[in-house]
């Protein structure tokens, strides 16, 4: 894997924040499609079945990586914008739902990898290696999906991962924190990553809490989130309900006046 383009950026806005990539004439980065918010004259993009990450890739290995991919959601294509201008141009992106931009050097990041969410990824400089990897542990694959389906990002070069509501880093030394599954949204790989049940049967199911809870191990940094999509759905949910119920009696008031 050769090394990773260089790339400029910029982190704008609050709640809910963007990414401004400011790319030299032949610099190219990654993302995920339907990230783009906006490109300036000079950017190209072109929609590819990988990373780019391995030129000399075969068939098979990328035939794998797209059937992976396939069976995880995730769109079969990355999209590259290369800047084939004569002068430095910008690319925008933004995550499907309000949230925090994470930017991360891969290059201090321990064997220079780094595990993300699925969904997580925003996008990279070209030449990180995005793949699919599934958490080996049983219990992780009861959980429909959160902690089970991870996405890997490997390189030397900077990469953006996205976070729902607000993100906290902490630097796990030796220790283990219990986390709402769907919070956890990266960690460094060295760190020990499993799904267990949340305790008891009455705190199960009483406790508000769900059935399983992430645990991570070891010494590194992790990236948590304050509210991830599921939770913001499900927060979100009753105040459709009711708007529709209120919107149904209000036209039928007025078809009653009528």
């Amino acid at each position: 894997m050769g090394r990773s383009h260089e790339i400029d950026y910029q982190i704008k806005g609050e709640s809910i924040q963007i990414v401004e990539v400011e790319l030299d004439p032949r610099e190219t980065v990654i993302a995920e499609a339907g990230a783009m918010l906006f490109m300036e004259d000079g950017i190209q993009f072109e929609a590819k079945m990988g990373d780019g990450s391995n030129p000399n890739q075969g068939l098979f290995d990328k035939l794998l990586a797209v059937g992976s991919r396939v069976l995880t959601g995730e769109s079969i294509f990355m999209t590259h914008f290369t800047n084939h201008g004569n002068r430095r141009a910008k690319v925008g992106f933004s995550a499907p739902y309000p949230g925090t931009v994470i930017p991360i050097d891969l290059l201090q990041c321990p064997s220079n990898q780094l595990i993300v969410q699925k969904d997580g990824f925003l996008c990279a400089a070209f030449g990180t290696k995005v793949s699919i990897t599934f958490n080996k542990r049983l219990g992780s694959g009861l959980v429909g999906g959160e902690g089970f389906i991870l996405q890997k990002l490997e390189g030397d070069g900077k990469a953006f991962v996205h976070a729902g509501g607000t993100v906290i880093e902490r630097t796990l030394n030796n220790e283990t924190l219990r986390v709402d599954t769907g919070c956890v949204v990266a960690f460094e790989s060295q760190i020990d990553f499993d799904v267990q049940s949340a305790g008891g049967l009455r705190s199960m199911v009483f406790g508000g809490e769900g059935i399983f809870l992430a645990t991570l191990r070891g010494t590194g940094k992790v990236w948590l989130q304050s509210m991830p999509i599921r939770k913001l759905v499900q927060a979100l949910a009753p105040y459709g309900r009711n708007a529709g119920k209120e919107s149904s009696s209000l036209l039928g008031g007025l078809l009653e006046r009528s």
